[in-house]
């Protein structure tokens, strides 16, 4: 066993993250741009590091989580939602259930939040997961740069956001809509019957087979003709293979077998 499968399963033992299901070369890189950073000279010692220090711990799950977002990131198919996908899901005004997986610091899930208030429809429940508690925290602060809300309509900016030395603080009836959740996406079970599930910029990050393994258990949390929606890199190959159907660009509707299972 060579040195950085070593690495692996005892970040595995320590977190419960399995960096074995990410792509090597990438994690590999990012690892060692965190050794650099913190003058270590192999990997035994930055592991022994991490479990010596919390604050280089923190540091290294942050990292390696890889935190980027910002509100309506991809604009274009934030229309989609809004035109095409949300009339569909809400016509029959029932209770929607929807899932921002891998939501980091917030912004994707109070960007629906804010969408959900643009189209008056208030029959619905936000939940936003991730897998790192300093980027929940931060999402339950709800604090911005101005630069993260680029994409964020002036009336909605001025409705729903409150500046604050430069910074932006997404006012408290907007918080109130999105619970926050530490979830595992490769480990965790996850929720059942969402009629909406974001999984974007996520995916891109994961090795063949765990795409696989999650393919399969996004299938199973959507309720009947639920919709996955996917990042802009991240589009399924053959996703019928996994119980999808492309019914635009990044948004793929739940096949309908009698059974949830596949």
């Amino acid at each position: 066993m060579d040195v950085y499968q070593e690495f692996i399963i005892n970040v595995k033992r320590l977190t419960n993250i399995d960096l074995s299901l990410y792509k090597e070369k990438q994690m590999r890189r990012r690892i060692e741009s965190l050794m650099k950073r913190n003058n270590m000279p192999d990997l035994i010692s930055y592991f022994r590091l991490l479990k010596q220090s919390e604050k280089h711990l923190k540091e290294f799950l942050n990292y390696i989580t890889i935190n980027v977002s910002e509100f309506f990131r991809n604009p274009a198919q934030w229309q989609v939602l809004e035109k095409e996908i949300l009339p569909h899901l809400t016509s029959n005004k029932k209770t929607l259930k929807v899932w921002s997986s891998a939501c980091a610091s917030g912004e994707e899930a109070y960007s629906l939040a804010l969408l959900f208030e643009k189209i008056n429809y208030n029959k619905v429940e936000i939940l936003a997961t991730d897998i790192d508690d300093e980027a929940l925290k931060a999402a339950r602060l709800g604090i911005y740069s101005e630069k993260s809300l680029v994409n964020v309509p002036e009336d909605l900016k001025r409705k729903y956001f409150t500046v604050k030395e430069g910074q932006y603080e997404i006012k408290d009836e907007i918080k109130r809509k999105v619970k926050f959740k530490n979830l595992n996406l490769l480990e965790d079970e996850f929720p059942a019957n969402c009629h909406l599930i974001l999984c974007r910029n996520v995916m891109i990050y994961f090795t063949e087979e765990a795409k696989d393994k999650l393919y399969r258990k996004f299938y199973n949390s959507l309720a009947d003709d639920g919709i996955f929606f996917v990042g802009n890199t991240e589009q399924i190959i053959m996703p019928q293979k996994y119980g999808f159907e492309s019914i635009r660009s990044f948004f793929y509707k739940k096949i309908n077998y009698g059974s949830s299972a596949r």
